[in-house]
């Protein structure tokens, strides 16, 4: 409906438009309603898909997994379980900043949170500009950078990091990460690889979390040493999390 004249008019509907196009041919006339009516019909797909993302966050995700499959990597997002269980393996008290790469909905995020990382040391890495906001509104707290992970290692060294109370750059404590690496084009995947392990304290440790239930951890390729690794059987799929090292 619209207002026109101080009136309310009813505006045609999807199938109202259908029914005037199909009367008037195939004709310049009947084209613009087919037109018309395709656009109305988008639009509404739209304000649907708009309210489900804002009462759902895996609305939110499985938007974003039929946009971007290859950068999303999975057909839901990680089970609570999974996600405490990373963060468990981060340490009781890291000293330093903890990086997430690969925020998503925030389930990972959350668990950090929960299992004691303090907000202001918590920083959370997401491409999606649609996600990343997501995870600005959850979160308000928490440093949520928008952007590729492959500049981890510039955004710290150009000090765009949390700085510590002497207003000093913070060392990367620990590097948690969802990413997809297995899903992401080898050129992409190398640089990421690079930029994590360049940015991780020496005495640091990596959480990835794979699909791959055997094999190596690609994190290995760029130096890393695999300290511990533990399967999650109560995730979809199942997973498997590798700890690293220098």
């Amino acid at each position: 409906m619209r207002l026109q004249n101080n009136r309310v008019v009813r505006t045609p509907g999807v199938r109202a438009l259908a029914r005037l196009a199909r009367r008037q041919g195939t004709g310049v006339a009947g084209t613009a309603l087919a037109t018309r009516a395709a656009r109305v019909g988008v639009a509404r797909v739209r304000r649907a898909m708009d309210l489900a993302v804002a009462r759902s966050p895996q609305s939110l995700f499985l938007r974003e997994l039929v946009a971007q499959p290859a950068s999303v990597g999975a057909i839901c997002a990680s089970s609570p379980r999974l996600a405490a269980r990373m963060a468990a393996l981060v340490g009781a008290h890291p000293s330093g900043l903890v990086v997430e790469l690969g925020g998503g909905t925030g389930v990972i995020t959350a668990a950090l949170l929960a299992h004691g990382v303090p907000p202001h040391r918590l920083v959370v890495v997401e491409q999606s500009a649609a996600l990343a906001e997501h995870l600005r509104r959850r979160f308000p707290d928490v440093c949520v950078l928008q952007g590729d992970a492959a500049e981890l290692s510039d955004w710290h060294a150009a000090g765009r990091l949390p700085a510590g109370q002497d207003g000093l750059p913070q060392p990367i404590h620990t590097i948690v990460s969802g990413l997809p690496l297995l899903s992401i084009p080898a050129p992409v995947r190398q640089r990421i690889l690079h930029a994590g392990a360049q940015a991780l304290a020496p005495q640091g440790r990596l959480v990835q979390f794979t699909y791959a239930l055997r094999g190596e951890s690609p994190w290995q390729s760029s130096g890393l040493v695999r300290q511990h690794s533990e399967r999650v059987l109560a995730n979809l799929p199942p997973a498997r999390i590798d700890v690293l090292g220098h």
